[in-house]
This record gives C-alpha cells, sequence and structure tokens, in this order.
C-alpha cells in the first residue's frame, strides 16, 4: 500500500488505498492547498525534542519552534506529544525542507484581534502592570499597551511603581494595529464606578445619617471620606473629644470607618462628616465625674506660657494656671516644674460645663508655707538666706522654698550712703537678717540687715554735748556746706558759713576723706541731725591756747580757778560781740 505521507503521481492506482488512508490523503491535500504564508494555522505536536518542539501543520515539512515559547507567566511547561496548538507560518521554503513557525507570534495575532474586537465593542480588557515607563506604564493585554499617569487613576498617583505585577481592568481608548500602538485608561472605568456609585449613595444621603466610608486622603486639617462617588470632609476638630496634632494619628489612608452627615448641599455636593459625634459627649457628665474637690490624675498634653492643659480622660481636659501649679512665685514658665506626657496629680478647683472648663491646682495638694511663716520666723527673729534677685529699691532674699523676704534699701545699712544695693550686694550672696514684719495676706515678708546692730543715734547725746569738739572726716559736698562723718553711722552737717575757709572754694577745699575738727553746735537725736562748725572749733582752741598764756604768766603769783575763769569768760564775751 503506498505511504500516505508519498507525493502522488498520475501513476497512482486509487484502488490500492482504503477509503480512510483515502479520506485522510485527500484532507491533507486539501489543507495544504489552504495554507498560506503569514497566517496563523493550527498544528499537530509530534515530537518534543530537547529545547524544540516540532509541529506537523499539515504541509509537506513539519516546522519546529523554541521550547520557550510555549512556557505560561509562571515559566512552567505543560505541553505534550498530540495537542492542538495555534502557531503562526512565517515562510514555506521548499529548497530546504523547512517551515518558519512561531507559538509567540501566533499569541500576539491573536491578541491583537481581540483587543481590534474589545475596542470596537468598547468592552474592558485585563493586564498587568509589567514596568514604569516614561510618563506612565507599560501594561501587558496580549500585547504591550501604554498607560498615561494620568490615566491610571481619579487623583494624581504620585508612586506609579506600586502597580507593578498588578492586574487591572482597562478601557482602550486608542488604537492603532498597524502603528502598534495601544493606549489604555483606567481612570476612565473608575469613573463610570463612581458615578454609578454616587447616583447609589445620594438616595440615603442626608444629615444626620450614619455611613460607612474609606480614608481617601489625609490632609493637615482633615481627611477625605469616600462614601461611594461622593467625598465628605471630616474635620479634625470632628474627629474626637479629645486633643490631636494631626489627623494621621487616628485615620490611615484606606481604613474604613463609620461617619455621621453633619452638612450636605445638594449643589456644591459638600458634605461635612463627623466621627466623634456617633459617640456619647464625655463633657455630659463632668460635674459628676469631676466634682469640685476632688483629686484627678491626668497627663500633660500642652504647655503654653500660662500653664499646663491636662488629660483627664479622652475628650476631658483640664488647664492648671502657672499660679496654680506652685506656692513659690519665682517660677515664671511650665517647663521649670513638668514636661510634656508627665503624669500629675492635681485637685479640681471650678467645673463650667457649659464652656467646656475645668480649673486644677495642683499647688493645692501642698500646704501654704505662708500658713506658718509667722511660727517658724517670728519678728525680731534672725534669718539666713541668699539673694535671688537685686533691685533698685533693695534686695530679695530666698528664706525657703516660696518663701522670699525684702530688704529695703533704706534697711541694708545705718551709716552707708547705698545708691544702688548692688553696690553691696550680688546675687547668690549669703545674707543674715532681721524680721521686721509679715503680711500673711500679702504675702510679704519684710527684713532688715542694718537691724543686726544697735541704731547709733539712739545714744548719740550720751556720746556728744554743745561745745565738744571732736574730729571729723568729709563724706560728701552740697551747695550749702559738707557732710561729715564723726563716727560710724552718724554723720552731721557743717554749713558753709561754718567753713573755717570761707564761701570761696571750699568745695574743691574739702575732698571726701578730708578728716577736721568741728565744734558741736546741736543735737535734733529724733530727726538724726547734728549742726557742726568748724570756725567754732577753731576759735575754741585758740580761747584754749590763750588760757594756757595766762596762766604761764601768772606763774607762782597764787591765781586762782576764778581768775582763769574770768578771762576766759571775757575772752567768750568778745568772740560774741564779734559775731
Amino acid at each position: 500500500m503506498p505511504d500516505a505521507n508519498m507525493n502522488l503521481s498520475l501513476d497512482t492506482n486509487i484502488a490500492d488505498f482504503s477509503d480512510a488512508e483515502f479520506s485522510e490523503l485527500f484532507d491533507g491535500y486539501l489543507n495544504e492547498k489552504s495554507i498560506r504564508e503569514q497566517t496563523v494555522v493550527t498544528g499537530n505536536i509530534i515530537n518534543i525534542d530537547g529545547d524544540w518542539v516540532v509541529v506537523d501543520v499539515g504541509y509537506k515539512a513539519e516546522g519546529v519552534i523554541p521550547l520557550h515559547e510555549f512556557a505560561d507567566e509562571d515559566g512552567r511547561i505543560s505541553i505534550q506529544v498530540g495537542d492542538k496548538v495555534d502557531v503562526y507560518l512565517g515562510n514555506m521554503n521548499e529548497e530546504d525542507g523547512h517551515l518558519h513557525l512561531s507559538k509567540r507570534r501566533a499569541d500576539e495575532m491573536k491578541a491583537w484581534d481581540e483587543i481590534s474586537k474589545a475596542y470596537e465593542a468598547d468592552e474592558v480588557v485585563s493586564g498587568i502592570v509589567i514596568q514604569r515607563v516614561k510618563g506612565g506604564l507599560s501594561v501587558d493585554i496580549g500585547v504591550k499597551a501604554f498607560l498615561p499617569g494620568s490615566q491610571v487613576d481619579l487623583r494624581p498617583v504620585k508612586n506609579l511603581e506600586k502597580l507593578i505585577n498588578e492586574t487591572l481592568d482597562f478601557k482602550i481608548i486608542k488604537f492603532n494595529k498597524r502603528r502598534g500602538n495601544i493606549v489604555l485608561s483606567r481612570r476612565v472605568l473608575l469613573e463610570e464606578e463612581r458615578l454609578r456609585q454616587r447616583k447609589e449613595t445620594l438616595k440615603d444621603l442626608t444629615v444626620g445619617v450614619v455611613m460607612q466610608g474609606v480614608v481617601k486622603n489625609i490632609t493637615d486639617y482633615g481627611a477625605f471620606i469616600d462614601l461611594g462617588g461622593i467625598d465628605g470632609l471630616l474635620h479634625i476638630t470632628d474627629m474626637t473629644y479629645g486633643r490631636i496634632n494631626h489627623p494621621s494619628e487616628m485615620v490611615d489612608v484606606g481604613q474604613s470607618l463609620e461617619v455621621k452627615i453633619l452638612k450636605f448641599d445638594p449643589d456644591s455636593q459638600r458634605v461635612s462628616l463627623g466621627y466623634k459625634q456617633i459617640r456619647p459627649d464625655p463633657w455630659e457628665e463632668v460635674d459628676l465625674k469631676y466634682p469640685v474637690g476632688a483629686i484627678v490624675r491626668g497627663k500633660v498634653v500642652s504647655m503654653p506660657d500660662y500653664g499646663i492643659f491636662v488629660e483627664l480622660e479622652d475628650g476631658i481636659e483640664g488647664l492648671v494656671h502657672i499660679s496654680e501649679m506652685t506656692w513659690n512665685k519665682r517660677v515664671k514658665h511650665p517647663s521649670k516644674l513638668v514636661n510634656i506626657g508627665d503624669l500629675v496629680e492635681a485637685k479640681v478647683i471650678g467645673v463650667d460645663a457649659e464652656n467646656k472648663r475645668i480649673s486644677l491646682s495642683m499647688r493645692e495638694l501642698e500646704a501654704n508655707p505662708w500658713d506658718v511663716v509667722e511660727e517658724r520666723y517670728p519678728i525680731g527673729s534672725i534669718v539666713n538666706g541668699k539673694v535671688r534677685n537685686i533691685t533698685d529699691f533693695g534686695l530679695f532674699v530666698g528664706i525657703e522654698e516660696g518663701i522670699d523676704g525684702l530688704v529695703h534699701i533704706s534697711d541694708l545699712s545705718w551709716s552707708q550712703r547705698v545708691k544702688h544695693p548692688s553696690e553691696v550686694y550680688q546675687k547668690g550672696d549669703d545674707v543674715e537678717a532681721r524680721v521686721l514684719n509679715i503680711d500673711r495676706e500679702n504675702e510679704r515678708f519684710s527684713l532688715g540687715i542694718k537691724q543686726l546692730r544697735d541704731d547709733p543715734w539712739y545714744s548719740v547725746q550720751a556720746r556728744y554735748f554743745l561745745g565738744q569738739v571732736v574730729k571729723a572726716r568729709v563724706v560728701s559736698r552740697t551747695d550749702f556746706g559738707v557732710f561729715v562723718e564723726v563716727e560710724q553711722g552718724v554723720e552731721g552737717l557743717v554749713h558753709m558759713s561754718e567753713l573755717a575757709l570761707g564761701e570761696a572754694d571750699w568745695n574743691e577745699a574739702y575732698p571726701d576723706g578730708k578728716e577736721i575738727n568741728v565744734e558741736v553746735r546741736r543735737i535734733d537725736q529724733h530727726d538724726r541731725k547734728i549742726s557742726l562748725s568748724e570756725k567754732g572749733a577753731t576759735e575754741r582752741g585758740e580761747n584754749e591756747g590763750d588760757v594756757r598764756d595766762y596762766m604761764a604768766k601768772q606763774g607762782d603769783s597764787g591765781a586762782t580757778l576764778g581768775d582763769v575763769m574770768g578771762h576766759l569768760g571775757r575772752k567768750i564775751s568778745e568772740a560774741s560781740a564779734e559775731e
């Protein structure tokens, strides 16, 4: 029997073939006549030899195709001998007896045909994002297509790389088979879906309704929630009754949550949402939970210059004013006592539920040092402390925590002329002082340093008498005379008319520190004044010289004390007459 694969000639005897053999031979003949180059044809896998697959397409010769063209997306080979496959027939070279076949090219041509039909019918196609390219993404939909960045989503996508290897649906918006150009859009599908969802959402969208939404975007002032085709703004102030610094502390993009419709404008389709409004307001029972006098504990969440805000629970905060933080009035900023995040205890001293305010006090939990200051430091007692502050009018001396005493500039010294306290003391100096007065109501503590010693004016009349000549030191000058110090703490005035050098150039003639003899003319202990005379001291010295000369002349003449006193009286009378 002739071989069915042999070429037939005019001498071949048809009777030598069975019906089946003849039918197969005839079908092969017709198939061979119908095969055309550069078309997709169906063939049978007749052999798999190493990296090659032998395919019979019903022509005189078989064709071979690289095995890797049959690999699926995961690289697996699942074909076997006898499988039918569509292949692309390139050239039929009868001279070398080979057919040029391609499985991959056949798949591409079939894909182009299917894509063309989908484009004409405005159908959805699926594809895998394979790589980032200039201006967008490359997508495999059977052939490579271009997805512009502006067509990826409803909003611009900053990180397009995150979509690589994602399988997505698209619409074909441009198609040119001859140029091999396909442009896709995912945004078109999303807009269509959003429009459909919006129609459904608007049916139920009314003020007061609680709806499920998805966080779409987060800003500094709130979050935009997708309610299903329409976005609503959840403002940061409507997220929680408590305190947050940024919406991202509560929500994440893609998070699903229930929100309440607070406002809705059908014309502009603007929607305001609330999250905290679907939960009870903690301030409704604040009077019962935090009565005045209660001791509470909370976390420091804010620290303005005027105090600290303490979170007692989610949504409820109390203010501890800086004046209520400590009895120590020297503290000028809350950061000197606490830090953000610290847990503190305080006493409730005021509740205003209507305005949502709670006043707290930390110092009320401690004893007020002014309550016992008079017991601990009775008037007249001596205290020790450090100079904390210096002002024009005196020194502030720290006695203990929260208690400062003032030494007025007039109470620094009995004798020293102090123009400013910094001439004598510096901050941090240790000082000793006597308690002069305590004003509990106004929290004032008066101290004196000079009071540690006796006032020299108390006994000045016991040490000086009229007509007495003393040595004094010039301490200052005025337009009307010179002030001199007769002893520490006691100064007197020598009027310009009582200066020995007269009124001419007396200011330069009496520099500070110059010592002169003066006569005591008047003592006013009450007003702390002593009037002195340099001239009187000089005259008194001359009279004393005359007396000595008179007594020397008398010698042993037997002059009596009466004679001497008479002579002295005459001299004083003469001096008085001259004045």
